[in-house]
């Protein structure tokens, strides 16, 4: 005895704690469509294992065996006429919810041949159905009726499951659970006296402001779970917002509470979706008071209320009202819906953001509902696990809560279900049944619904968990095996038949069929075929002697005959010729090629002014044989309803032009197999200004009469209305139907020219017409004319059928015929409907016919998938039928595609670029429009052993019929893998088995690092990190080098070859005080790779490197010495230049500049100076002085370095016109200058020389000045003045142009032995000694010198001016 497959899983010992939980919950019926094509091959199906276990030996040795005995089959989708194993094609969802108002229906519809038969059973048993009279079977069905108009919906609930079986095996469908939602449930308690929601009354909430608050909502439970919403007494939201917002539970939370958070209707609605009712909490009243309102109000809400607080409340940072902890952990499934949730108080109001901790987030299936609060991440996988953060933020501070998610799964196809099976006897074949899950599901295998196990032995079966082996199969083997794989979150169950065949070829494409493409298109000739074996197919053309040229003709696996760019010599008949081991069968077709539709004159750009008339042009030329339909439209959209838009065979009038009008208009010539378009722009102008007399519109025709009337015809006469200077160039006649519009809605009859006062108007039948005249001249439009008597038409059946009929799907097991509908005009009677017919092609079967009334498609159920049809519709109304229809052509709905490419190969070109191979998918096993391939790819690894592991994957689209594509981009030196999946109008196929391929070594990348360190007088050190991309085995590293100058010049350069092991080198003598630059790269076995690059410069001389010491010893640092030296300018003509040395790696050099006194720093001018040692500063106001400094900007963060500032004085000039230099006197006044400066200087040196013979105590004795302090040998100054000293020059010694130099407040600055003076340093560490004497009464020296300066001129001063003038 059989046992049912719900007894086959007890056996087998998985505990089934529920119907519910049991693997009897998925059926996937995998039709087929197309037929398959092609050489003889096996018929593997499917070659892989579930992801992560290893081929077993015996079972890839079966398989192999499988490959060697026979040809290769798929899927097929057999003709209804042949013997076949049932197959279900409709069932009820899984969970079935009672509807109370309406009957219950389990739908169960199988096909087979013969008809299969049908049985039920409920909660593992029998249901026999003569035992419950309220519950029927439909005929020719297993969908089971339930009457429960009689009987309460209770006593029905439980697991069903349907039985569909003939003599070739057995089908089962999925475990259907029926039950009523808990809403019902509830309702049934409340009726007895239990409420729903709870209804006693809640008392008033009286909160301090500031404070955090919950109201619950808390609803009754329901299947599915309600939909909870806040709403007030007249049925408005309540506003949410960051501080106000609803809980996944339905409770409203307040971060804090607002005074105008005070109201008494906060009612919380729950609607249960399957009902359709809504359920209401009793409202609750919220009054939000500050202190001293609490202590106002203490004593009339003493009795009823609780006060909160009774203290201020402060500003706080945030804590979480929600969830509780620092952390929680959260499973979810598998393609599930992701919610995590965080609502914190504070006070302000904190906002909350979400990361993840350890990666980022699926950005597109992402989403933040309730203002942040919550997460949502839809249709959940595996990389979904992880570490969520929500952060809650406000100005005092932030909290966090960690939610740790574990993703499981339900067991999921990972190529699809297990597909039927058509063999002929002796042939080869493989059932797998591939499903992964988290945990690892198991699989269980059943023939006819009963455990394999216990079924019948066959010799040419064999079971290797989850793959079944044919080989040299019998007739008589045919049965429908069930694949179970289950785990604790769920299951699947899948049908796949075996069907053993022995069958002629056979074409299924209807004979004579004719195709109609436009040239220079791609024509595809069909020619479905069946058969068992599988036939070939082949084409000629006119006659069996007809070869097809192979470089325009190329012929599918599916037996479909491509024209890639058909001509008009390619018209004529072809023949395909199917044959197996059992027969042959040909079958013609026909081709046309037809002309392209093409617009011979474009719609052109007009102007018009408001009031007048424009006319757009659209003539097109197109192939005779075809039915041309002109569209017109505005912007885009339809054009408006208005009679002043009239459109002709080929053009658009437009009278009475209003600013409205304008826009862009399009012209589109519809044909059946093309189109083509052309648009203009209307621009609408005011009118101008016209003289007194001038040309009008006409007036509108009058008196207008019908004559001659006959059924379909009638004369209309009319006088016409004064022309107003300007000939009537022609009349519009215009109808109105008021049968089948509303009235004042015209149309466009026909016209006549203005020479004419009578048209004979050519009419259809059923139609109430009023009929009006315009008169048209070179002015416009005439107002209209009154409109006629009626002229009823007498009703007759249709004289056309509907147009554009097509078939397509939207699912794939449907037909969606479609069709333009005739207006009430072409409907030439009442009642019109539609007869709607439609069969396969090439199955010479009737044609199935559906009426349809007031609608322009028609929905076929329950079609194979991808399966051509023949079509017609008609129209009929109450007085008869339209003429024949011509047949049209369709499709079946598209399916996935249930077979990845074949014969996988990569062929590595260079080492970032591969070439990919593959054998395409036959057009049958594609199941629908081949849309082209796609190639995943992904780098796994590099080959060097230090880099990390990759895994972001990369598609590449080939759309079309390729069998090949290149993947440029890769990386060098690494490890890729990929796959090739075919997909089509509905999706992608599985993908084809894993591959790899290793690109070859490439250059390396540059350094990924290059630093300066230990900079000396004659060396220094480069550290460096290897490059990032090394693209292979570094052989080693290439040191360039050369030094640069102050012009950017680049010396003589050096070349260093370093070993890839090294990290580091000391460069030693080198110049001092010089900028080097430096390129570094690396190298591998294929060439050097990109440089990077880096300068720096040495330390200067000794004297320098004292300095700064000094600096360091006196707390200041190394980083406070400027890498200017000496600044200095001079004035000319066009300006003032500025001079400068500069020693410093950065290139960023601005020279700043602000007039002397300024109250803001934030006003200094900036000038960009980079890689240059002067610059010519133009534009100063003469007779002001500025403050000049260089400044270098360094990288990032750092401090840019800046000189000492220079002080510039403009001179006032009161003129320019006359070049004082060459004047006379002024030469003979600077030769008595200097002079008179030489004696001084002769004067001075005496005086120095002699005060150098006394010691420097008797000067301190003689001067008493607090601010001179002794200068010591060990500090580097001087205890007393030496005549030697005296007498040494001051070697590099320079002073700033201006003549004075400024006291340093360094304590380190040599003070002079006279009454203050300044020493100083020179950029190359050398001192500037000035010496100066002053008089002994700086008040008197002042006053005798008025503003001038109180020093005396010191001797270097003077020599440095007289230089000047020299």
């Amino acid at each position: 005895m059989r046992l049912p497959l719900w007894g086959f899983m007890i056996l087998t010992g998985i505990k089934c704690e529920s119907a519910r939980t049991c693997p009897l919950d998925h059926v996937t019926e995998q039709g087929e469509a197309g037929l398959f094509g092609g050489r003889p091959r096996c018929r593997t199906l499917m070659m892989e294992r579930r992801m992560g276990e290893p081929h077993s030996l015996p079972l890839l040795l079966l398989v192999v065996g499988a490959v060697l005995l026979g040809p290769l089959v798929s899927t097929l989708d057999v003709p209804l006429d042949l013997p076949q194993p049932p197959t279900i094609t409709h069932q009820s969802p899984k969970d079935y919810i009672i509807d109370p108002r309406e009957n219950i229906v389990i739908h169960c519809e199988a096909k087979g041949k013969p008809h299969p038969s049908f049985s039920w059973t409920r909660n593992g048993t029998h249901f026999d159905l003569e035992q419950h009279p309220n519950v029927h079977m439909r005929a020719h069905s297993g969908t089971l009726v339930v009457d429960i108009s009689r009987e309460r919906a209770e006593h029905y609930e439980g697991a069903y499951q349907c039985t569909a079986r003939n003599k070739h095996g057995t089908a089962v469908s999925n475990d259907i659970m029926v039950r009523q939602p808990i809403e019902f449930i509830i309702l049934r308690v409340f009726l007895k006296g239990s409420p729903l929601w709870s209804k006693e009354k809640i008392k008033p909430i009286v909160i301090q402001e500031g404070v955090s608050l919950v109201l619950p909502c808390r609803p009754p439970a329901g299947f599915p779970p309600p939909i909870v919403f806040w709403m007030d007494n007249n049925f408005q939201r309540l506003p949410q917002s960051n501080r106000v917002s609803q809980s996944l539970n339905g409770d409203l939370y307040f971060s804090n509470v607002l005074h105008e958070d005070s109201r008494s209707d906060y009612i919380c609605y729950a609607r249960f979706p399957h009902t359709q009712t809504i359920q209401q909490k009793q409202p609750i009243a919220v009054k939000v008071l500050n202190l001293d309102a609490i202590n106002e109000t203490m004593e009339a809400f003493y009795n009823d209320t609780d006060l909160f607080s009774e203290e201020p409340v402060d500003e706080r940072k945030p804590t979480f009202l929600i969830p509780s902890g620092p952390s929680r952990s959260k499973m979810v499934l598998r393609g599930q819906v992701l919610e995590m949730e965080c609502i914190a108080e504070g006070l302000p109001t904190p906002d909350i953001s979400w990361a993840k901790v350890s990666g980022e987030l699926p950005t597109m299936r992402a989403s933040f509902l309730h203002h942040q609060k919550i997460l949502r991440i839809v249709n959940v996988s595996e990389a979904d696990a992880g570490n969520y953060r929500c952060t809650a933020r406000n100005r005092l501070g932030s909290v966090h809560h960690t939610i740790q998610v574990t993703v499981k799964a339900a067991p999921y196809w990972i190529s699809g279900a297990p597909r039927n099976l058509v063999l002929a006897p002796g042939e080869n074949g493989v059932l797998m049944c591939r499903a992964s899950g988290t945990p690892k599901p198991g699989i269980q295998w059943a023939m006819n619904g009963v455990p394999i196990e216990y079924a019948p032995k066959d010799p040419s079966r064999k079971v290797e968990d989850d793959t079944i082996i044919f080989t040299d199969v019998q007739t008589g083997s045919s049965a429908v095996y069930q694949c179970n794989v289950s785990n604790q979150h769920g299951y699947l169950l899948a049908n796949a038949f075996v069907n053993v065949l022995s069958e002629p070829p056979r074409v299924l494409t209807p004979a004579n069929k004719v195709y109609q493409v436009i040239k220079n298109h791609r024509a595809l000739l069909e020619c479905t075929y069946f058969g068992s074996p599988i036939p070939k197919i082949t084409w000629f053309k006119e006659s069996r002697s007809g070869t097809l040229d192979a470089e325009t003709h190329k012929e599918h696996d599916n037996g479909t005959l491509e024209i890639r760019v058909a001509q008009p010599r390619n018209s004529g008949k072809y023949t395909c010729v199917a044959r197996n081991s059992l027969g042959i069968y040909e079958n013609h077709v026909h081709l046309e090629v037809k002309e392209p539709t093409r617009i011979l004159r474009q719609p052109e750009y007009r102007v018009v002014q408001r009031g007048r008339s424009v006319v757009f042009e659209c003539k097109v030329k197109h192939d005779p044989s075809l039915t041309p339909t002109m569209t017109w439209l505005k912007d885009n959209g339809e054009l408006p309803d208005d009679e002043r838009f009239v459109v002709d065979a080929d053009s658009l009038t437009i009278g009475d032009v209003t600013e409205s009008d304008a826009g862009v208009y399009t012209c589109i010539m519809n044909t059946t197999l093309d189109h083509d378009s052309a648009s203009a722009e209307l621009t609408v102008v005011e009118a101008t200004p016209t003289p007194a007399v001038v040309n009008e519109r006409p007036e509108p025709p009058t008196d207008l009469e019908l004559t001659d009337h006959k059924k379909r015809s009638v004369q209309l006469t009319w006088i016409p209305g004064d022309e107003h200077n300007s000939p009537i160039q022609k009349f519009v006649i215009q109808y109105e139907d008021s049968l089948h519009h509303h009235r004042g809605h015209w149309h466009n009859l026909t016209e006549v020219p203005g020479t004419k006062t009578t048209a004979h108007l050519k009419l259809s039948p059923y139609v109430h017409y009023n009929f009006r005249v315009l008169a048209i001249n070179s002015m416009g439009v005439s107002r209209p004319s009154f409109p006629s008597k009626m002229y009823k038409t007498e009703p007759s059946a249709p004289d056309e059928n509907p147009t554009d009929v097509h078939g397509f799907g939207t699912e794939h097991d449907n037909l969606v015929i479609s069709w333009k509908p005739l207006s009430g005009l072409q409907a030439n009677g009442p009642g019109l409907h539609y007869r709607v017919m439609w069969r396969q092609k090439m199955m010479d079967s009737e044609w199935i016919v559906a009426t349809v009334a007031n609608n322009s498609k028609f929905v076929v159920s329950r079609t194979p998938t991808f399966v051509p049809y023949e079509l017609k519709v008609q129209a009929v109304n109450d007085y008869g039928a339209a003429p024949e229809p011509a047949v049209a052509y369709g499709h079946s709905g598209e399916d996935l595609p249930v077979a990845a490419p074949e014969s996988v190969q990569a062929y590595v070109l260079n080492s970032t670029l591969a070439e990919i191979h593959w054998e395409p998918v036959t057009q049958k096993l594609i199941r629908g429009y081949l849309k082209g391939y796609k190639v995943y790819y992904w780098r796994e690894r590099s080959l060097h052993k230090h880099n990390p592991h990759h895994t972001e994957k990369q598609i590449l689209t080939f759309s079309g019929n390729h069998s090949k594509g290149k993947l440029p981009g890769l990386h060098p030196f690494s490890l890729y893998s990929f796959n090739v999946r075919v997909f089509n109008g509905k999706g992608e196929g599985p993908p084809s088995r894993n591959q790899q391929f290793e690109t070859p070594e490439g250059v390396p990348g540059a350094p990924s690092s290059l630093t300066v360190t230990n900079p000396n007088l004659d060396s220094l050190s480069l550290e460096w990190n290897p490059p990032r991309d090394q693209n292979g085995l570094l052989t080693g590293y290439t040191l360039k080098y050369h030094p640069v100058n102050n012009s950017n010049e680049l010396g003589p350069e050096e070349e260093l070859a370093l070993a890839a092991n090294e990290t580091s080198v000391t460069l030693l003598n080198l110049k001092y005080s010089t900028r080097y630059k430096f390129y570094l790269n690396a190298k591998t076995r294929k060439g050097p790779g990109p440089a990077v690059t880096q300068e720096a410069v040495t330390i200067v001389d000794e004297a320098f490197m004292t300095h700064l010491d000094k600096d360091v010893g006196t707390g200041g640092s190394a980083s406070a010495a400027s890498p200017f030296g000496s600044v200095n300018s001079s004035r000319g003509e066009d300006g003032t230049l500025i001079s400068w040395e500069y020693w410093g790696p950065e290139r960023n050099i601005y020279l700043e500049y602000i007039v002397e006194n300024s109250e803001g720093e934030d006003e200094w001018r900036k000038e960009l100076v980079n890689g240059s040692q002067n610059f010519m500063l133009r534009g100063l106001k003469e007779g002001l002085s500025y403050r000049v400094r260089l400044v270098a900007q360094g990288h990032g963060d750092q401090e840019p370095h800046r000189s000492k500032e220079l002080t510039v004085t403009v001179p006032a000039v009161a003129s320019r016109q006359v070049d004082i230099a060459t004047q006379g006197w002024f030469i003979g006044l600077m030769c008595a200058i200097a002079l008179l400066i030489l004696i001084l200087l002769i004067i001075c040196f005496i005086q120095r020389n002699k005060g150098g013979k006394y010691p420097v105590k008797e000067k301190e004795d003689a001067h008493t000045d607090p601010e001179f302090q002794p200068m010591k040998d060990e500090d580097c100054t001087f205890g007393e003045y030496s005549d030697n000293e005296d007498h040494k020059p001051l070697k590099g010694s320079r002073t700033p142009s201006s003549g004075t130099v400024k006291r340093d407040d360094s304590d380190d600055s040599l003070v002079d032995y006279g009454e203050g003076g300044d020493g100083q340093f020179n950029e190359d560490g050398s001192f500037i000694g000035q010496y100066s004497g002053k008089s002994v009464s700086r008040d008197t020296a002042a006053a005798a010198e008025g503003h001038e300066s109180s020093e005396a001129p010191s001797p270097i001063n003077a020599m440095n001016s007289l230089n000047s003038f020299v």
